[in-house]
């Protein structure tokens, strides 16, 4: 244990324990996966903002999804292929806590996000005839500001719960920088750091998972009931389909994740294997998902590829 007036400024991360041969495969393969998030993720935002025909409700609440998405791998990856590439096995405290900001921003923001969507799916399922009265502008700016804003304000009151603890370790047990992590490096009295962190995993859990199966429900009973087409019915569910498949792949690796810190006796490397599966793959497949099961989003992009980036 390091005496707190000597305790340094550099962390020390536990690392990948990659062999030379293997750093290297690990370094193209981030760089390939980091790459395709952001060409993925940067299309899909492109086709939204460019097109005014997608300038409605639903994908204006999507596009804070690959915002969110971006926000998430490029906290990771800028730090994990310096890492494989370099080798130092160092980061520097203040650069570690903005990473773990940002991941946990992510995170937050991702649940959040796609309960707004799942509400925007409801009404405009459940109640029709509603729908464009209550989705307005106005009401669209309060969803998308109040869901930035919580997200935020959760994140940033549990790092300053983190900052004000003093520091006497610089031993990261993390390939990669989070708040329990920093957690560890932390020498003093954590339990209101503890309840708090349990507290907003308990909140948000009740209140997404509550109002994602009670959209859902009340979708799937709607779509059922009504006796419009089969097109419809089969388009309404698609849709809600592609955004619970997205949400319960969120949901299983976060939960794993929190679940890993939880028990000691957790592999390390599955706890770090499972951390990064959460801000690899639902930042690439949301992209391809959204891109390839709506249409109008599918026909917008190609033309967008087609006419902007691949031009013939």
């Amino acid at each position: 244990m390091d005496d707190f007036s000597n305790v340094s400024s550099v962390l020390t991360l536990e690392g990948f324990n990659l062999p030379p041969e293997s750093a290297f495969s690990a370094f193209v393969f981030a760089t390939l996966s980091y790459m395709v998030i952001l060409f993925c993720n940067l299309v899909l935002i492109l086709t939204i903002i460019l097109n005014r025909s997608l300038h409605q409700p639903m994908y204006l609440l999507l596009l804070n999804l690959p915002i969110n998405d971006l926000i998430g791998s490029t906290a990771l990856f800028t730090q994990v292929i310096k890492e494989l590439l370099l080798d130092t096995g160092t980061i520097q405290y203040s650069a570690c806590v903005t990473q773990a900001f940002f991941i946990h921003v992510y995170g937050t923001g991702a649940v959040l996000i796609l309960t707004a969507m799942a509400y925007d799916r409801y009404i405009a399922i459940c109640s029709p005839l509603r729908y464009h009265t209550t989705m307005t502008n106005a009401h669209l700016r309060k969803i998308i500001t109040l869901l930035w804003v919580c997200d935020l304000l959760l994140i940033g009151v549990l790092f300053f719960l983190l900052l004000r603890l003093p520091r006497c370790r610089s031993l990261m047990s993390h390939s990669y920088c989070d708040n329990p992590s920093l957690l560890k490096l932390v020498c003093a009295n954590t339990a209101i750091n503890n309840i708090y962190g349990l507290f907003i995993t308990a909140l948000m859990q009740v209140i997404v998972v509550w109002t994602i199966l009670y959209t859902y429900v009340q979708i799937l009973v709607t779509c059922f009931r009504n006796k419009g087409s089969a097109d419809t019915k089969s388009k309404a569910l698609q849709t809600c389909g592609t955004h619970l498949i997205i949400f319960l792949l969120l949901e299983s690796l976060g939960l794993l994740t929190i679940i890993s810190y939880r028990l000691s006796q957790f592999p390390p490397q599955l706890r770090r294997l499972i951390g990064v599966s959460t801000l690899i793959f639902p930042p690439t497949l949301n992209p391809i998902i959204y891109g390839l099961k709506i249409k109008d989003i599918r026909v917008k992009a190609m033309h967008f590829l087609q006419t902007k980036i691949f031009p013939s």
